[in-house]
């Protein structure tokens, strides 16, 4: 018998809204009611699968599929799993805390390695391909190749996140024209630990955004100019807290003090550095002060990297002259 026992959740823990009895997820915001429970068996089930303890293993994963709505993805996700363990198919080991998800000889390529990981899957290859097509297409080669490659790192800058903490995840895949995305697991994710990831590409982006402005300074290049902005013009409106975007996932985390702070740090931006960008950050953050999705308890970690990744971006948009998206 499972060491977890079902606890009775009178209210929401998001969104405050009573729940009927034997609710598994909340009617309104669609939280899981049990979501810290599956966590700790999650948890718990990973680790004994890097014990090689797989029938261990398979009982934890079983123990989350009564604290889940049976036909939610993060069940049907669940019982594939266990048909692959009772097949005695070892799964992925998770990464060890502190440890590179990145095979030596990647590491030794230094930030390259990371992307030509992400390109050997043929999937992965073809979409991106597909996509440098449709940008060099439309803005010639240098840049075609280069704006790709901006928003292949801000991609592994998720991917890279998710495996060192040893959760399964997808190579990016890239849509052209639209942009691109990374698929991995997250049941039994804590707001707080997707909220880091959603930054995670920003942040990487913002770096590649950085190196471009750099080669800038130091060339004079007009296309290092376009580069750097473009990357962290694109970068900043994947912070709007609303939709799919990556502002959306790292808002769920913060309290409305929190979505206060960084909504009134990018109105600032937008006022200082006439970069309107930023205004739709503090649009965004303006708009979640009013709905009903934040955490009972502040979390003051994912609002300093949330208000330092949006400064560090509004820091390139400074730095390199110019107005709009800068694309050449």
């Amino acid at each position: 018998m499972s060491p977890f026992t079902l606890k009775v959740a009178q209210n929401c823990a998001r969104c405050a809204r009573e729940l009927p009895p034997g609710a598994l997820e909340c009617p309104q915001c669609l939280t899981l009611v049990h979501s810290d429970q599956m966590e700790q068996l999650a948890a718990h089930a990973r680790s004994l699968e890097g014990h090689g303890d797989f029938q261990g293993a398979r009982e934890r994963w079983l123990a989350c599929l009564p604290l889940l709505p049976a036909q939610s993805a993060q069940a049907e996700w669940i019982r594939s799993h266990v048909r692959d363990l009772e097949r005695g198919a070892p799964p992925p080991q998770p990464v060890r805390p502190g440890a590179s998800s990145v095979p030596e000889w990647a590491q030794r390529l230094g930030p390259l390695g990371p992307i030509l990981l992400a390109l050997i899957e043929f999937k992965s290859l073809f979409s991106f391909l597909t996509f440098f097509g449709f940008y060099w297409a439309r803005w010639g080669a240098r840049f075609g190749v280069g704006f790709a490659v901006l928003i292949l790192i801000h991609e592994m800058g998720h991917f890279i996140d998710i495996k060192r903490r040893g959760l399964p995840a997808e190579m990016p895949m890239f849509l052209p024209g639209l942009g691109a995305y990374v698929k991995w697991n997250a049941m039994g994710v804590s707001l707080e630990t997707r909220a880091a990831i959603s930054l995670a590409g920003p942040l990487a982006g913002w770096f590649a955004s950085g190196v471009c402005a750099l080669l800038w300074h130091q060339t004079g290049d007009g296309l290092w100019a376009a580069l750097a902005r473009s990357g962290a013009w694109l970068n900043a409106i994947n912070l709007v807290p609303l939709w799919i975007l990556d502002g959306n996932d790292a808002a769920k985390a913060l309290s409305k003090l929190e979505r206060a702070v960084v909504m009134v740090v990018s109105g600032a931006l937008a006022y200082a550095l006439s970069e309107w960008v930023f205004a739709f950050v503090a649009l965004g953050m303006g708009i979640r002060l009013f709905t009903r999705d934040a955490p009972p308890e502040p979390n003051n970690s994912i609002a300093a990297y949330f208000v330092a990744v949006v400064t560090a971006l509004a820091m390139i948009l400074w730095f390199v002259p110019g107005r709009g998206i800068g694309l050449p």
